[in-house]
């Protein structure tokens, strides 16, 4: 038998407006200038299914609707402000663009000659030229290079061309998992490979690498660990001690035997070492210790958008560009072109994040502290995005009540920032200047929206 309560709830919805009600509304006419007719629907749906479920009145809906029409978007992300002090951050999309960059992105967007000869009128095959040309003139120790989607990608095609249906050895101490629960050894061995696992988890030693060494063998990996670090008795191998091993192995071999090649993930994308980061290493080092390739992420250090790049000689990128998966894991004119602008800018927002100003960044957190009422504290930053794990950035933040982090994030100006030891820090350092008083501004709103005690 029906409640009243039940019965009164289905007369209160059957004063839902109709959905050709609320179609007809202004704001649905002007939100058709940037939606489709079904993301239009579907804005309205969601306002109805809350009044029926009795979230919302059913006189309010109309009201609603209209609020929901005038706010909504075509796209869901939204800009976050980053006071966490990591610069590389995976959630937030790691490395923000230089302006140059989004520009690039805004031009590629629409007709480019990406495969087109412009002078001859005839189909170019130098697609992504520019970008591999910026590569190059950054880091000249390279033969070739060639940019695929993203940093698993280049892996996965270096491993597939240079060692098909052969042996990839690898030190257990280098297995690592990238990130979102996908594996080092069950992404190479997708490619047709097998993984040859030598030493241990924190010793690897030259002669394990030696006596690895077979007819079967394809290639070596070397893997620069990522978000981790193994310290107290261990022992690793260097590129350097890589490359005399294989050459003495490839002379035994002879060519008609073929080569076994060495394969330099760092995943980091730092272009030249930086002393800043005395640990982390970089793309020349291993291009000038003589690796065939050597493959890096592009929006980690390097600061540009996601790309996977792949440096090394002119033999070895050529049977990567051969290979069929390089069709598969072929990357966009978009970002091509913003990869392109990024190397070519004069600076981007990593790197200024890396080597801030000390007394410009206590000033500005210093402001920050007296215009919200918070403390200034010490904060230890990171690089982030498997870089330099573990190595802290000395730093500042604003010290704040801890609950204030919650309203901070679904502000109209998100702010992210970090939760430690009961407190909510907000630091500056990946915060342009620039956005200061919009920061300022949001911390102030979410003050106002506390509770009171």
């Amino acid at each position: 038998m029906t409640s009243k309560s039940d019965s009164q709830r289905q007369d209160e919805r059957r004063n839902i407006p109709r959905t050709d009600q609320l179609l007809a509304l202004p704001e649905a006419q002007a939100a058709r200038e940037k939606l489709a007719e079904h993301a239009v629907r579907a804005v309205i749906r969601g306002v109805v299914k809350q009044a029926q479920r009795g979230v919302i009145a059913p006189a309010d809906v109309t009201a609603k609707v209209r609020d929901a029409l005038n706010n909504a978007s075509p796209y869901s992300l939204r800009p976050v402000l980053n006071a966490t002090g990591v610069i590389v951050h995976t959630n937030l999309g790691r490395a923000p663009l230089p302006e140059v960059a989004i520009a690039a992105l805004a031009d590629a967007a629409a007709y480019t000659d990406v495969e087109l000869d412009l002078p001859a009128g005839v189909r170019s095959k130098d697609r992504g030229r520019g970008a591999i040309n910026a590569l190059l003139a950054a880091c000249p120790g390279a033969e070739d290079a060639l940019v695929v989607n993203n940093g698993a990608a280049a892996l996965l095609l270096a491993t597939a061309a240079l060692a098909p249906g052969k042996e990839v050895i690898i030190s257990r101490g280098e297995l690592i998992e990238i990130g979102a629960g996908f594996r080092l050894p069950e992404l190479i061995e997708s490619s047709g490979t097998a993984l040859k696992e030598i030493g241990a988890t924190n010793r690897t030693h030259l002669a394990d690498y030696e006596a690895a060494l077979g007819n079967n063998t394809g290639a070596v990996l070397k893997v620069h660990p990522s978000n981790f670090r193994i310290e107290g008795f261990t022992t690793a191998v260097d590129v350097p001690q890589l490359r005399g091993v294989l050459q003495k192995h490839n002379k035994s071999r002879g060519e008609g035997a073929g080569q076994v090649s060495l394969i330099v993930d760092l995943g980091s994308g730092l272009l030249v070492p930086d002393p800043t980061l005395p640990e982390e290493p970089s793309l020349k080092e291993q291009l000038d210790a003589d690796a065939d390739v050597v493959i890096a992420s592009g929006d980690k250090l390097l600061g540009g958008p996601q790309a996977g790049i792949i440096l090394g000689t002119k033999k070895a990128i050529a049977l990567l560009k051969k290979h069929p998966l390089a069709r598969a894991v072929r990357i966009d004119k978009l970002r091509l072109n913003a990869l392109e602008a990024a190397l070519n800018a004069p600076a981007n927002a990593v790197e200024e994040a890396l080597h801030i100003d000390s007394a410009e960044y206590r000033r500005r957190t210093e402001e920050v502290a007296q215009a919200v009422g918070g403390e200034v504290v010490a904060h230890a930053g990171r690089v982030g995005g498997g870089g330099a794990p573990e190595y802290p950035l000395e730093g500042f933040a604003v010290a704040l009540p801890e609950e204030l982090a919650a309203l901070l994030r679904v502000g109209q100006s998100a702010v992210l920032p970090r939760v430690h030891q009961g407190q909510c820090l907000i630091d500056v350092r990946c915060i342009p200047a620039s956005q200061d008083t919009a920061l300022i501004a949001a911390i102030r709103k979410a003050q106002e929206l506390q509770p009171e005690e």
